[in-house]
């Protein structure tokens, strides 16, 4: 009798990975995609709120995003290699934690009424939300059969647009308050990101005490078929890679630019002149279309080809983009809130199709492009300097010079993992 070959072994391993009933490790892991994207989109409601507290021009209050989200590109390679150290579940766990203190920084932040010290909670919280971005992408894309890991991650980022789509009715409703005293403003924070810290800490005993699945178990086939195409010794010797990191960095940025400045957009006279706190209420649809669009993205991606939707939805929201800028009123409103819409697959597909072929590399890829949303950080504060300079509806040229870069992608770039960077 023939024993079975190693590979053949492993492959077997990672098919009864495949079929195994993941539902119960999903349905933990998305409670966490919904956690960081709640958090994440309340900076739109603190970068008016604290624009107006500390009379910040749009250069300065863009810090906030700045320090949020340059935490990925310093954090997101440390936090590969801290997940293979101590695995996704202990990860997992530690990114909670941070992300607990850093929400009760909140507290002592505004008793002291010190801008720096809100900027340096921000970078701590997001240092946290970075870990478990790490570990969750790869986590929800391997926990099933490959060919559907775009619309898994599309239905995990689903419940990750739940959360910010929640995020601005609620920062609207408990921190856009009608105070006027500075002290009674900035004190509007704290009862908010101390609820958050309590529930974050209770989510980090809850992921501590279950059990969840070895990832490496689902690794092994992908290994064995890399090895046998070739001998890299990285994930940036993939150019697909690369070009992927780039269109996460202006997808991330073009989004959060956008959501950034939706406040004072909505606040000009040519718009709505809406108060922020009526303005920060319909932030919410621009999130909520993104929700509703990865609902139906997750479907749509069981019959189309990822890279085509992903063209798709980037050509439309380069249009939108276009038409909020040259028109006004309503229109306008309408048209750059329903970019958000468009935004929805974009950031699951980008990663998957960045993936493909990684195998064994496929954690230190996650990690690379974790840290490309960084864009979230430049982006922004690159458009604010512009919007100080030509106004703001004029600084929206900026995201649509990224929108295009994806399409570019999506046709062409995504391709490329055919060829490799020598």
């Amino acid at each position: 009798m023939i024993a079975p070959s190693a590979s053949a072994a492993s492959t077997s391993k990672a098919t009864d990975f495949q079929n195994q009933n993941h539902a119960f490790s999903l349905t933990v892991l998305t409670s966490l995609f919904f956690m960081w994207g709640f958090i994440t989109v309340l900076n739109d409601i603190l970068i008016p709120h604290l624009k107006s507290v500390f009379s910040l021009n749009y250069t300065q209050s863009m810090l906030i995003q700045f320090c949020f989200f340059g935490a990925y590109f310093l954090v997101s390679l440390p936090s590969s290699a801290i997940l293979k150290r101590v695995g996704y579940k202990v990860g997992i766990v530690i990114g909670l934690c941070t992300m607990g203190i850093a929400c009760a920084l909140f507290v002592p932040a505004a008793s002291s009424h010190s801008y720096p010290f809100f900027l340096t909670s921000l970078f701590i919280l997001s240092s946290g939300i970075t870990l478990l971005q790490v570990a969750a992408n790869p986590f929800v894309a391997i926990l099933g059969k490959p060919e559907t890991s775009s619309s898994r991650l599309n239905l995990a980022q689903a419940f990750n647009s739940f959360g910010t789509f929640l995020a601005p009715l609620f920062g609207s409703a408990v921190i856009l308050t009608t105070a006027t005293t500075v002290g009674s403003e900035i004190d509007s924070v704290k009862m908010p990101y101390i609820g958050l810290a309590v529930v974050l800490f209770l989510l980090a005993g809850i992921i501590a005490v279950v059990k969840l699945p070895k990832i490496e178990d689902a690794e092994e086939p992908e290994v064995a078929n890399v090895l046998s195409l070739d001998m890299k010794t990285s994930a940036w010797q993939y150019s697909h890679l690369i070009l992927g990191a780039i269109a996460i960095f202006v997808y991330v940025g073009a989004e959060v630019s956008i959501g950034s400045f939706l406040v004072n957009f909505f606040g000009q006279p040519n718009m709505g002149g809406m108060s922020e706190k009526a303005a920060g209420e319909y932030v919410a649809f621009y999130w909520g279309g993104a929700m509703v669009g990865r609902f139906i993205g997750s479907a749509v991606l069981q019959r189309v080809r990822a890279n085509l939707v992903l063209a798709f939805n980037a050509a439309a929201a380069i249009a939108l983009v276009l038409i909020a800028m040259f028109t006004s009123g309503q229109v306008a409103m309408v048209s750059i809130l329903l970019v958000g819409l468009f935004n929805s697959i974009m950031f699951p597909n980008i990663f998957t199709l960045s993936l493909i072929g990684l195998g064994k590399h496929t954690g230190q890829a996650s990690g690379i492009l974790c840290m490309a949303i960084v864009g979230g950080a430049i982006i922004p504060l690159i458009q604010g300097g512009i919007a100080d300079s030509i106004g703001v509806q004029s600084a929206f040229f900026l995201p649509v010079i990224c929108y295009g870069f994806i399409v570019y992608y999506s046709l062409f770039g995504y391709k490329s993992h055919a060829t490799t960077l020598d």
